[in-house]
């Protein structure tokens, strides 16, 4: 095992004190992050237009709304229509963002922002609130896991996960002066506030938060708090984990991927998000054609999701400390030439709870379901008030 110190957070990380302290860790939305960027964006930049969706509340857009009315567009449940007149905005000289959930931008109006943004190298911003299973009972038809995929192959794109609400400000206010198409990703539910003001942030550039030789854990987006609580669990095991924040997947920092890739000799990816074509596919991608080495991927492995309590999904999908600690003690044994098996641990496990979660759930809608119907409930409650 590595000699490294016990206290591998690196000081110039600049990570909250509170980083494993629960009675004193502060939770928020990414949403909300962006929502105090973008007002401060607006005061710097009188060319920034929002262009909202029907969405404004839930994006966190409506403090610019009342901040600078007359630059903002309120367009209805009509996402194709918001991409396709941001491009005509930003053709005059303005700094389009188009808020939606994620499931409908770039969801529903890819080819919007294929054709009238991408191809023609406009500086919109397409934020994509909402993405992830963390939107729980929503279900899967708002549960956009594929929207890394999608927009990282689209030329010219940049493609920023920021990991919680301060990052996400910082990330908001970057991604502002760019002059080319860009995707903010940003979650619904609260989660830890584990950077601060004086955290390291920059477009293109991934951030080392913690040291290690044995494995480096990549994550993207508010489960980096995981895997730094992993890498943490791992300590214990006697094992240093390298974590990195990796929050602009496109374009991807491969001199600080490969750097660790070298150092580490294993790697584990962790997004809420599909894997194939998301953070997971970019560095597979890098690292077979650059340094090959044992890699393992946690986040959604291509399946829909379904409804249920964000954290029961978080558990069903594997996307939390637990699976996490597996990948890399995977990572770590195919890396000394250890037999594993052919499926993952982490993977049966995830498995195993999304059956669980999806019993619970066929058990509590049949206790709703009236006996007549199929269910547990009695018949009685299908009487109309005139029959009782």
């Amino acid at each position: 095992m590595s000699s490294a110190p016990k206290s591998a957070i690196l000081k110039q990380a600049y990570l909250s004190h509170h980083l494993f302290d629960a009675k004193h860790l502060v939770f928020a939305s990414t949403r909300v992050g962006y929502g105090q960027g973008l007002v401060e964006a607006g005061r710097k930049n009188p060319s920034i237009v929002v262009l909202c969706c029907d969405v404004t509340e839930s994006t966190q857009s409506m403090e610019f709304k009342k901040t600078y009315p007359d630059r903002f567009v309120q367009l209805g449940v009509s996402e194709q229509s918001a991409a396709s007149i941001a491009a005509g905005m930003a053709l005059c000289g303005k700094k389009p963002f188009v808020a939606a959930y994620a499931a409908f931008s770039p969801g529903r109006n890819f080819e919007q922002i294929r054709t009238c943004i991408c191809l023609q190298h406009l500086p919109v911003v397409i934020v994509g609130s909402h993405a992830g299973v963390g939107v729980g009972p929503d279900g899967a038809t708002h549960q956009m896991t594929e929207d890394i995929a999608m927009m990282r192959s689209l030329p010219d794109m940049t493609v920023v996960v920021p990991a919680d609400q301060i990052e996400a400000k910082k990330a908001t206010l970057a991604i502002a002066k760019l002059s080319s198409p860009s995707y903010l990703r940003l979650a619904r539910e609260s989660s830890p506030i584990f950077t601060t003001p004086k955290t390291p942030f920059r477009i293109g550039r991934a951030e080392v938060y913690r040291q290690g030789t044995d494995v480096t854990i990549v994550a993207a987006g508010p489960i980096l708090y995981e895997a730094l609580v992993a890498a943490d669990l791992l300590l214990k095991q006697g094992i240093q984990a390298c974590v990195i924040n990796c929050h602009t997947i496109k374009p991807l920092d491969t001199k600080t991927l490969l750097m660790a890739a070298k150092q580490t000799g294993a790697f584990v990816t962790c997004e809420d998000g599909q894997v194939a074509g998301g953070l997971g596919g970019a560095v597979t991608e890098y690292l077979t054609a650059s340094c090959p080495i044992p890699l393992e991927r946690i986040g959604i492995q291509d399946r829909f999701g379904t409804s249920g309590e964000a954290s029961e999904l978080k558990t069903a999908y594997g996307l939390t400390a637990p699976f996490i600690v597996l990948a890399a003690k995977r990572a770590l044994d195919r890396k000394r030439g250890k037999k594993v098996s052919l499926i993952p641990e982490y993977l049966t496990l995830a498995k195993e709870k999304s059956f669980a979660l999806k019993q619970s759930i066929q058990k509590e809608a049949l206790e709703r379901t009236p006996k007549k119907w199929g269910g547990s409930k009695s018949d009685s409650t299908l009487l109309s008030r005139h029959d009782s």
